[in-house]
């Protein structure tokens, strides 16, 4: 996959490119990304063409429709507040210091974050929204693992190497072809069968590295009503940040 930055109506968007094994060329817009899929076997002057040509077309439809595709405010939290993920909660205690760098460690189900008071507003709520990715991420990995490798020896029987949590806003999950899974904490957000259909079509992808119908056939045959995870995501994904 190849990656590029761009900004649109001030707002900084991931440009995502993936050459596959497919007879078309496609691209679809989420709330920071565009994803391009453009076909493997076709000759390099036109997958350049039509990269152009599909960003140019992303790049237009979200200056159209600015409204549809502005990303949500960024979230706010306060000290005392209750952070609910599907069926976890849990308490932030949220202090401020004189310091230059911010942390966070985990009691219970009670989170203390200790935030540089030297920063902007709007990168205090920053450090606090990354250090909950990562505390929460932490927690729930052990979880994660067994989730993985139970689908993984359930419908697929594959190599796996590790298993990761990122604070990743561009995607909902990604694979490397040296067995690596990679799936963005929102999804902590998102209940147990979504993260499940997640999972699936990222164990798919180490065999399928690509959208082909083979690859859909092998997310159907391990869930066969993925499609219902599909619209929920499409409907609620945007609820779903830290």
């Amino acid at each position: 996959m190849r990656t590029e930055t761009i900004t649109v109506n001030g707002q900084a968007y991931a440009v995502n490119t993936s050459f596959e094994q497919r007879d078309n060329c496609s691209v679809s817009i989420r709330k920071t990304a565009i994803n391009i899929r453009i076909p493997l076997g076709m000759p390099r002057e036109e997958q350049f063409r039509q990269v152009m040509k599909l960003k140019q077309w992303a790049i237009n439809k979200i200056q159209k429709h600015q409204e549809r595709f502005k990303s949500a405010p960024a979230r706010q939290y306060i000290d005392g507040e209750l952070l609910k993920l599907n069926n976890i909660e849990f308490l932030l205690r949220i202090s401020y210091a004189d310091k230059m760098s911010s942390s966070a460690r985990l009691d219970g189900n009670t989170i203390f974050l200790n935030i540089s008071e030297s920063l902007s507003e709007e990168k205090k709520q920053k450090h606090i929204s990354t250090l909950l990715s990562r505390i929460i991420g932490a927690k729930r990995l052990p979880a994660l693992h067994e989730k993985v490798k139970a689908l993984n020896d359930k419908h697929f029987q594959l190599p796996l190497r590790r298993i990761f949590f990122k604070n990743n806003k561009s995607n909902w999950g990604s694979c490397s072809t040296a067995g690596n899974i990679n799936i963005s904490t929102r999804l902590l957000f998102a209940p147990d069968d979504v993260l499940e259909y997640v999972c699936t079509h990222e164990l798919a992808h180490l065999r399928e590295h690509n959208h082909s119908e083979a690859f859909w056939m092998l997310v159907k045959t391990a869930m066969p009503d993925y499609e219902d995870k599909m619209l929920w995501l499409k409907e609620n994904g945007s609820k779903c940040v830290f």
